[in-house]
């Protein structure tokens, strides 16, 4: 059944993570012999200016715009049951049909709220089998829905949020959030040291500067480890070269102390060596710390999901929050030297690692489906 089955993966481009699950979920797919599946970024090809557009408002949320992100964020929250709303779900209604129409899928899955995709189906009375796959640690109403068959989360926590909703339990699903299957190997540390010329006697302290908004004056941070000649610190940049070029003079300077990378398409190995990693708390970065068990350090959570994702994980003990400039090397420093807190983090943040969560997720869908289409056969026999 699988294998002719047609997947439709939708997804939009606000942060990576969103795109990254769509591609993780389409990957397992691959592998579990489905023969077509379709991404489609249903918003950017719907409405491409108003996409870039509201992209371009999400990213700036994370400097001069958090006020507004948080207003965005917490006040559709609060007008979900409202008209306002009705605008949202009508969204991509064209091109989904167009979709629809043509490829005809077996399946849809949400790794983005896409509220007109089950509005598709009250309106239409087309029924496809619809599962949302939330990224996120905490939950936005703006996932549910009352014609989407199945929800996939990352915590109970949320789970409880959404039964509390009214949604019966049985339809929601603790998964995990899907993450690269690189993150589930086993790999040896010591020739990882030695690819990364790194010292396996220091503490390493992992920067994911790249993403947008983690860090301001990543320069002056550096600099302030440096000076204590037990730590080793690997600045990623990704795709930020600008940034890079900034560091690299540093880097020439303290080639012992002090490493700066663009792009790393194996950073699950960069995890696997470092002491603990400052970052973004995205749903995504964050499930891959817990897969590794790398205790994180996050700095001023932008208002939104990234603040109620960081919030989750300090209190489990897996991640300490800083949120002034002035205290973070400080913080970070007196972290690294407390081996006990260390142990305990990444204890606590393993705790929270759901593994294999595609292949979970989709075996459980694909099961679904099949339970779905067994319901229609016998209401069908029933009303002949």
């Amino acid at each position: 059944m699988k294998s002719n089955s047609k997947v439709l993966i939708l997804t939009a481009k606000y942060g990576n993570g969103h795109i990254q699950v769509a591609k993780t979920l389409e990957n397992q797919c691959k592998k579990l012999g489905v023969e077509k599946v379709i991404v489609c970024e249903l918003y950017s090809e719907s409405h491409p200016v108003f996409s870039d557009i509201t992209q371009y408002l999400y990213l700036k949320s994370y400097s001069f715009g958090k006020q507004f992100y948080r207003l965005f964020y917490y006040g559709v929250d609060k007008m979900y049951n409202k008209r306002m709303m009705n605008l949202y779900y009508k969204m991509g209604n064209k091109r989904l049909h167009e979709i629809i129409t043509t490829e005809q899928p077996d399946i849809i899955i949400n790794t983005f709220p896409m509220i007109v995709v089950p509005e598709y189906r009250r309106k239409t009375g087309t029924i496809i089998p619809t599962f949302n796959v939330l990224t996120d640690f905490c939950l936005h109403k703006i996932w549910i829905h009352e014609n989407i068959d199945k929800y996939y989360v990352a915590t109970n926590h949320v789970k409880e949020k959404i039964i509390r909703l009214g949604i019966h339990p049985g339809t929601v699903k603790v998964t995990g959030i899907p993450i690269r299957s690189q993150f589930e190997e086993n790999k040896e540390k010591l020739a990882l040291f030695k690819k990364y010329r790194l010292d396996p006697n220091k503490k390493t302290l992992l920067i994911m500067a790249g993403a947008h908004g983690v860090l301001k004056n990543v320069k002056d941070l550096c600099q302030s480890f440096i000076s204590n000649k037990g730590i080793q610190t690997v600045v990623v940049c990704g795709n930020n070269s600008l940034l890079k070029e900034s560091l690299d003079p540093l880097a020439s300077m303290y080639p012992n102390q002090f490493k700066v990378k663009g792009y790393v398409e194996r950073v699950d190995e960069l995890y696997r060596i470092s002491s603990c990693m400052i970052t973004k708390p995205g749903g995504i970065t964050l499930s891959e710390a817990t897969a590794i068990g790398i205790p994180v350090i996050l700095f001023k959570p932008v208002p939104g999901q990234e603040k109620e994702n960081a919030l989750y994980f300090e209190e489990n003990g897996a991640a300490l929050v800083v949120n002034r400039m002035e205290d973070i090397s400080e913080e970070v420093q007196k972290l690294l030297l407390d081996e006990n807190r260390l142990k305990e983090m990444k204890a606590n943040i393993k705790k929270l690692h759901h593994s294999h969560s595609a292949n979970i997720i989709l075996e459980d869908a694909f099961n679904e489906v099949a339970l779905i289409k067994d319901r229609r056969m016998v209401v069908g026999s029933v009303n002949y």
